[in-house]
Formats: structure tokens, C-alpha cells, sequence
């Protein structure tokens, strides 16, 4: 496995140069952020991104994400020609030497929390997700604003793209899914790009909108759409584990020749459909970490591994559950647990 660290670019408070110092750190996971979805990459924008990287001396292999326009998960007005541009960002990027992209097909919204920074009890602050308070909540009146998601929609626009989702189904979204890799995922063969669809976060709908990669079943439905090693998925512990219902490791064992990037993280399950983020150490949460880095390196998983969302500790401000600290922590813990393994099956 290649272990790698999500970066957000030369605004980010967490620099290359700190990546770089993390034991056993060889690549970055980063995308461009300025670039309005739906525009394709140009090829110029992609070199100078990975030759920053370079630079610092890791590699620039993953990109996450490229996002899909709301058009494409919607199958409505310009799809064609945001598809046609997607094509275009991964030639370019297959260009660059990038061989494995991250993308989802949530409506909308990335990601969803309802508190950025719970405060713990032993003084560090995570998010958190409680579904009670998520009800209440009005996407509308602007209460909520997480990182990555979109911020260009005006309220009339996030108004009438809401009014437009209200009239399509989850089988509506499984038809958009299935037009947009029947014309990607030929793209992606034809320059060796692997596509990895990450999971919906939290995976079940919110706000009346319907989210399909949810499950073991629907992931095995999304995987036959387009029956192609190109067509794979991030599996993400954090985002699935969620669901009790959800057995990652499993999966891991079920999909592992499609699962091209792994997102390894904690979550504590603290009621019905709520959770928060804990350390990656298997006692401080829900999900047993190293039976899942177990099941990776039994299956010989040779693709790329980050430490997902971390908690701010030791004092640290910055973009929510994008710290340094803790996702070195967990990147070092991660590390160790392969370590281990490799170790244990040398001594049978």
C-alpha cells in the first residue's frame, strides 16, 4: 500500500514540508480548487500542482476529487457537455501521470455534520453528526457550510436545485450514475485512469434527497453498472461505518480488487444515526481499525491509503477535521498496524 495525506493547496495551514516529516508519508491527495464544476482542468494548471508537490518530495498520484456537476447526478441540462469535460480533466490529468481520481455522486451536499468542533472529554474537538439536529436544520437559511462543499449557490439557486431533486428518486439517480460512467469509465480504460466513487457521508438521504452508495448491495449494483477494474470505488470506514448495518471489513474482503484508495478512520456510534469522530485507535471508537488494516493487507491491497478526518488537538485551529496532529497520529498508527501484520504472517 502507498500511504498518502490529503492537502488543499498553498492556502492550506498544513504544509508539504510538515507532510513530508510523517514516518512513512509518499504521497499527496490534493485537486484544484478554483476551477468552477464542470470546467475541465487545463493540463497546465495540473503540471504546476504536481510539480509543487514534487517539489517537497512526495508524489502526486491521487486526485480528490473531480467533482460532477449537479447537471450529470440530475441527467438535465448541459450533462453532455460537463461529461465531455470530465473526459477532457482526465486525459489531462493521465497526461500529468495521475493514475487514480476520487469523486462522488451525493446531491449537493459533500459530506454533512452538524457540529464542527464537539468538544471532547479530553479536551480536543471533532465533528459530529446528530440526527436530530440535522432534521431541524434548513440548508435554505445558510446554517449550514462545510468544507468542500459548494459555495457558489445563491439561495434562489440552492432553492430551485432543491425543488429540482425533490422530483427524483434513487432510481433516477442510479439511471444519471449509469449514463455518466457509460461515457467516463471508457475515458478512464483508455488512458489508465482508475475512478474511485467514495461513499455517501452519512449514507442515508438528508433533507428528502436520495443517496445510493450506502451499502454492500448497492455497492456491488454500482460495480456491475460498468463491469471494468476502472470502475472502482474509495472505501471509506469512516463514511459506511456509520451504519451498523455496514460491515467494513467484509467489504474489504468482498471488493478489494475494485477498492483503488482507502480512507481510514475511526467513528463513535453514540445513538440511532448519530456518531462522532474519534481518534483512529480501534478502542477510541466504533470500528475495529486494525481488523480493517488486517483485512487490506491479507487481500494484498496495493493501492493508495490516507487518514481520513482527525480531530483538532493539542491546541490546533484550521479547516475542520483537516489538522496536522492527529491525522499524523493516525497515519503513524495505520502505518504500524501493517507493519505488524506483514509481521506476524512472516512468522507462521
Amino acid at each position: 500500500m502507498k500511504m498518502t495525506f490529503r492537502w488543499y493547496g498553498e492556502d492550506d495551514p498544513v504544509t508539504l514540508e510538515k507532510i513530508r516529516q510523517i514516518p512513512g508519508m509518499t504521497g499527496i491527495v490534493s485537486a484544484i480548487y478554483d476551477i468552477p464544476v464542470g470546467e475541465a482542468w487545463p493540463l497546465e494548471r495540473i503540471l504546476k500542482l504536481k510539480e509543487t508537490v514534487e517539489a517537497s518530495g512526495l508524489e502526486l498520484s491521487v486526485i480528490e476529487s473531480v467533482p460532477v456537476h449537479e447537471d450529470i447526478k440530475m441527467g438535465c441540462g448541459d450533462r453532455d457537455r460537463y461529461i465531455e469535460n470530465y473526459c477532457t480533466t482526465l486525459r489531462n490529468l493521465a497526461k500529468a501521470g495521475i493514475d487514480c481520481v476520487c469523486y462522488n455522486f451525493m446531491p449537493v451536499f459533500d459530506w454533512t455534520r452538524s457540529d464542527l468542533a464537539l468538544q471532547l472529554p479530553d479536551g480536543s474537538n471533532a465533528l459530529a453528526y446528530k440526527n436530530e439536529t440535522v432534521l431541524k436544520m434548513n440548508p435554505l437559511s445558510g446554517e449550514l457550510s462545510l468544507p468542500g462543499w459548494d459555495s457558489s449557490y445563491t439561495k434562489e439557486g440552492m432553492k430551485s436545485l432543491l425543488e429540482q431533486y425533490s422530483k427524483i428518486t434513487e432510481e433516477d439517480l442510479w439511471d444519471n450514475l449509469k449514463y455518466f460512467l457509460d461515457r467516463v469509465i471508457k475515458v478512464a480504460e483508455e488512458v489508465k485512469i482508475k475512478m474511485a466513487i467514495h461513499p455517501d457521508d452519512p449514507p442515508w438521504s438528508i433533507f428528502g434527497l436520495p443517496r445510493i452508495i450506502t451499502s454492500k448491495a448497492n455497492i456491488e449494483r454500482f460495480l456491475k453498472l460498468y463491469d471494468s477494474k476502472y470502475n472502482g470505488l474509495t472505501l471509506c470506514s469512516g463514511s459506511l461505518g456509520v451504519s451498523p448495518d455496514n460491515d467494513i471489513i467484509d467489504m474489504i474482503h468482498s471488493f478489494c480488487d475494485r477498492i483503488h484508495f482507502a480512507h481510514i478512520r475511526n467513528i463513535k456510534i453514540s445513538g440511532d444515526c448519530d456518531f462522532e469522530e474519534s481518534a483512529h485507535y480501534t478502542k477510541a471508537g466504533s470500528l475495529d481499525i486494525f481488523g480493517i488494516v488486517h483485512a487490506y493487507q491479507q487481500e494484498g491491497f496495493e493501492g493508495y491509503i490516507r487518514p481520513d478526518h482527525g480531530r483538532m488537538i493539542w491546541g490546533e485551529q484550521g479547516r475542520p477535521g483537516y489538522g496536522l496532529y492527529d491525522r499524523a497520529l493516525g497515519a503513524v498508527y495505520i502505518n504500524g498496524l501493517w507493519e505488524a501484520c506483514e509481521r506476524l504472517e512472516e512468522m507462521k
